[in-house]
């Protein structure tokens, strides 16, 4: 029997910001234009949430039986390790993602039925990172995935199943929560050039190789940040998200130093955490502006 813990471990939950920082922030825009409708918010965060956990098992569970995660380093592999079978793990995927698929029909149904179709891509898109025969997260199309749900599709539909329009201000607003959700992965890529380079994986970071996907990382951080500032033009206080350089400088420092491997998870770790701050910081400038 695998354990609650290891299962919450497989979960990934120090990634889990790129799912509650998006819907922080539409919901605050909501809240901004006097539109906040707690109950399709709630489901916005539960059809993220999900939809993240389930793309962790999903990902687990296809590498792991591809033997990508023989060698790996950082979060626990539930299938690469042999802490649990893979079909286990490939149900505990399905599991997250019919959840995932409940409340966003529900969301729908109170909302817009096309709706069920974005809801239908992102489950499509999910699968077909890792799994498959020509996943595109082998194919160094990640981090372009990654920008559109975690950013566009996340930040623009919970504002929009709450405003009930797509506004300039949502769609700005995905750009730097986007970015930091790209950063992410692009940090975990790095921590795993070398096995998958191995395992012919070909991240984005395979393809450009070290030195660039460092670069490439400062340079999303700090473009990010200037995104976020920005945003003041609609919401004086939302200047505020400018602080949160203070926190990226540890994790822009550690990349540009050559931190490798098991040196790269408490950057991961920190690049979660600076998003998960920069989502509460511009919502708190939507909110009270």
């Amino acid at each position: 029997m695998t354990s609650v813990q290891n299962w919450i471990a497989g979960a990934r939950p120090k990634t889990l910001g790129a799912a509650l920082a998006p819907v922080l922030i539409g919901t605050s825009i909501a809240i901004n234009q006097d539109s906040f409708m707690p109950v399709n918010a709630g489901l916005a965060l539960v059809v993220a949430l999900f939809l993240q956990i389930a793309v962790n098992y999903a990902n687990d569970y296809s590498d792991g039986i591809k033997g990508v995660d023989a060698n790996r380093v950082g979060p626990i592999r539930l299938v690469g390790s042999g802490l649990a079978p893979a079909a286990r793990v490939k149900m505990a995927a399905i599991y997250c993602v019919l959840i995932a698929s409940v409340s966003g029909l529900v969301l729908s149904l109170r909302t817009e039925l096309w709706l069920v179709l974005v809801g239908l891509i992102a489950i499509l898109a999910s699968w077909a990172y890792t799994g498959g025969k020509n996943p595109y997260g082998y194919r160094g199309f990640g981090e372009v995935s990654v920008f559109l749900f975690f950013g566009f599709v996340a930040t623009v539909g919970t504002g929009f199943v709450q405003t009930g329009k797509i506004s300039w201000v949502l769609l700005f607003a995905s750009i730097p929560v986007g970015l930091l959700a790209m950063a992410l992965l692009v940090v975990n890529n790095l921590r795993d050039i070398e096995t998958d380079e191995k395992a012919n994986k070909l991240t984005l970071a395979v393809k450009i190789g070290d030195r660039k996907t460092r670069l490439l990382f400062i340079w999303i951080i700090s473009l990010s940040i200037s995104a976020s500032l920005l945003l003041a033009i609609a919401a004086p206080l939302v200047s505020l998200s400018g602080l949160t350089i203070l926190i990226a400088m540890q994790p822009m420092r550690d990349v540009a130093a050559g931190a490798r491997k098991r040196d790269l998870i408490p950057t991961l770790q920190q690049t979660n955490k600076l998003m998960i701050i920069q989502a509460v910081l511009i919502s708190i400038g939507f909110i009270f502006s």
